[in-house]
C-alpha cells in the first residue's frame, strides 16, 4: 500500500468544511491537510470538543488528517509587516496594525496552533516563517553580510520559543521552503537550520514546485535534509524552454498570464520529475502523506483535484525489500 494521498485545503477555504470533505472523498483522497483559515481548522476554537468534532466529520467521509497548516499567521512572525498582511491575517492578529505587535501576536498564535494540533492528534504543523531579509535577495545596492546575519538572528530569536514549545508537545514544525521565507532554496535552508542550532522541532514541508523554476536542485534537497523532511507537498510547475517577456521574477504579472516564464500547473502537467521524487522519498524512508497542493490558473479546480489524486496514486510505489537479482543467488 502506498502513502496516504491528501489534499491541502488552503486553496478551498471558500468552501465549508463538511462540503469540502464530501467533495474530497468523491475525488478519491485519503484525507485532508487542514488549513487554519476559512472554517477548516480554527485555532481559537480548537478545544478538545472541536477537535473531536473535526475528526468525526472527517471519519464520516472516510477521511483522515496527518497535518495542519498555518501559513498565513506564520508568515507574520518574521515579516516586514505592511498592508499586504491585512488581507491574510485575522483581526485578532492584525489588531491596530503596529508591525511589532502583529509579529508578537502571530508568534503567540503559532504556539496555540501547536497545542491545537496536539488535541487534534497530529504531530506536524506546516507553514511559513516570514523573513525580514527577503527584500535584500538581489544584492544591489550591495548588501553587507551583517544585514543577512541580522536577519537570520532575528528569525532564530522569534522562532526558537515557538519551537521549544513544539518540542515539549511532541509537535514538529515543517517550513515550506518558498520565496519570501527565511529559506527559499537549499543554501538558505541550511542557513536557517544553522541559525536555530539544528533545533529538533524544525524541518521542512518539501514542495518541489518552488525549486524547479529557480534552477534549484529539488532532488538533492531530499537527500541533504533526509531527516528533516516532515511533510511533502505534491505540486507541479511549468517553465518555458524559450525566452519570455517576464523572467524568473515574474514581471509583476498575475499568475496565469501567458507572458510569464513559469506558472503552477496541475500535477503531471508541468516540468517536475515526480518519479525521481518518489524514488528519493523511498530511499530516505519517508512514509508520511503526499499532500496535493492544487494550483493551476488555467484549469477547473474540481477537474484538476480529481485528476491530481489519480496521478499521485499512479506514480507512488513502495520500495523493494529485496534486490531484483536476488533470485539468482543460491
Amino acid at each position: 500500500m502506498g502513502r496516504p494521498v491528501t489534499l491541502f485545503s488552503g486553496q478551498w477555504a471558500d468552501l465549508p468544511f463538511e462540503e469540502l470533505c464530501k467533495k474530497v472523498s468523491g475525488f478519491g483522497y485519503d484525507g485532508l491537510e487542514l488549513a487554519c483559515w476559512g472554517d477548516h481548522f480554527e485555532v481559537p476554537l480548537a478545544d478538545q470538543a472541536y477537535c473531536d468534532e473535526r475528526r468525526n466529520i472527517l471519519s464520516a467521509h472516510g477521511l483522515n488528517t496527518w497535518a495542519v497548516s498555518n501559513h498565513l499567521v506564520g508568515q507574520a512572525v518574521c515579516d516586514r509587516i505592511d498592508l499586504r498582511h491585512r488581507s491574510i491575517l485575522p483581526d485578532s492578529i492584525w489588531g491596530d496594525g503596529d508591525p511589532e505587535g502583529v509579529r508578537q501576536r502571530a508568534a503567540a498564535e503559532m504556539i496555540k496552533t501547536g497545542h491545537a494540533a496536539k488535541r487534534l492528534g497530529v504531530d506536524v504543523v506546516c507553514g511559513f516563517t516570514g523573513s525580514s531579509i527577503w527584500h535584500l535577495n538581489y544584492s544591489f545596492p550591495a548588501v553587507p553580510k551583517s544585514m543577512i546575519d541580522d536577519g537570520y538572528a532575528d528569525f532564530a530569536r522569534r522562532w526558537k520559543p515557538i519551537l521549544d514549545e513544539y518540542q515539549k508537545l511532541g509537535i514538529r514544525f515543517a517550513l515550506e521552503v518558498h520565496p519570501t521565507e527565511i529559506a527559499f532554496d537549499t543554501a538558505s535552508a541550511e542557513r536557517a537550520l544553522q541559525a536555530l542550532d539544528y533545533h529538533p522541532a524544525f524541518g521542512f514541508n518539501y514542495d518541489p514546485s518552488h525549486f524547479g523554476y529557480q534552477g534549484a536542485d529539488y532532488i538533492g534537497f531530499i537527500y541533504k535534509f533526509a531527516d528533516r523532511i516532515f511533510h511533502v507537498h505534491m505540486k507541479d510547475v511549468g517553465w518555458s524552454p524559450f525566452p519570455t517577456e517576464a523572467g524568473v521574477f515574474g514581471g509583476h504579472l498575475e499568475f496565469g498570464d501567458r507572458r510569464r516564464y513559469w506558472d503552477f500547473r496541475s500535477l503531471g502537467r508541468g516540468n517536475i520529475e515526480f518519479e525521481e521524487i518518489i524514488r528519493a522519498l523511498n530511499r530516505i524512508g519517508y512514509h508520511g502523506p503526499l499532500s496535493v497542493e492544487w494550483e493551476d490558473s488555467g484549469m477547473d479546480r474540481d477537474h484538476g483535484a480529481a485528476e491530481a489524486c489519480e496521478y499521485v496514486n499512479s506514480i507512488d510505489f513502495p520500495p523493494s525489500d529485496v534486490a531484483f537479482d536476488a533470485a539468482f543467488d543460491r
